[in-house]
């Protein structure tokens, strides 16, 4: 996340009633409005297990479910690779040509 640039905020979430323990993650290059939602449980032999991940991007309204990291990695990669070349598409104004006006 700091090698792009990011900030984040994490948070831990144990539900009273359910045996699964939640991990909230959000992150974002200005404001924190990305996140991530994992769901995951203990095995009998006290291994973590990865029972669901949720990520909404930018307030999106329903969000992509994910049941392994390996595809969620995949999906944020190919997610920033976009960003950054729409970002280098965008024309830039200059700081100099503002102070001029």
């Amino acid at each position: 996340m700091r090698d792009n640039d990011l900030m984040y905020k994490k948070e831990y979430i144990r539900p009273m009633m359910t045996p699964q323990h939640v991990y909230v993650f959000r992150f974002g290059k200005h404001r924190l409005n990305n996140r991530i939602i994992v769901r995951y449980s203990h095995t009998w032999t006290g291994r973590l297990k990865i029972n669901e991940i949720d990520v909404r991007l930018h307030h999106q309204h329903h969000p992509r479910i994910f049941l392994t990291e390996s595809d969620l990695i995949d999906y944020l990669s190919h997610h920033l690779e976009k960003e950054k070349k729409r970002e280098q598409e965008r024309p830039h104004i200059s700081k100099v040509d503002n102070e001029n006006d």
